[in-house]
């Protein structure tokens, strides 16, 4: 089952302002999700609904919906900021 990719909110701004090489990273794990949402190296989150994977010094931090077969992309941000204000 291939599951869609839904950006919310400033997430796609967020993707869009990093380094080139960074983007592209991210960008393939975003690819890997639509395949498998819950890989083996995602976690989930404690204090909130979702996941989040690791691509370098970046997090992305999603939620996904069996039901509706899509993949929220709530943040993408820098290790240091991505749990700040959210």
């Amino acid at each position: 089952m291939i599951y869609k990719v839904v950006f919310k909110g400033t997430s796609l701004k967020q993707l869009n302002k990093l380094p080139k090489a960074d983007k592209a990273r991210v960008n393939a794990a975003i690819e890997l999700l639509k395949l498998n949402p819950i890989p083996p190296a995602a976690k989930k989150l404690k204090d909130r609904p979702g996941y989040r994977i690791r691509v370098g010094n970046y997090r992305v931090i999603y939620h996904f919906e069996k039901s509706e077969i899509q993949i929220l992309i709530l943040k993408i941000s820098h290790r240091k900021n991505v749990y700040l204000n959210n």
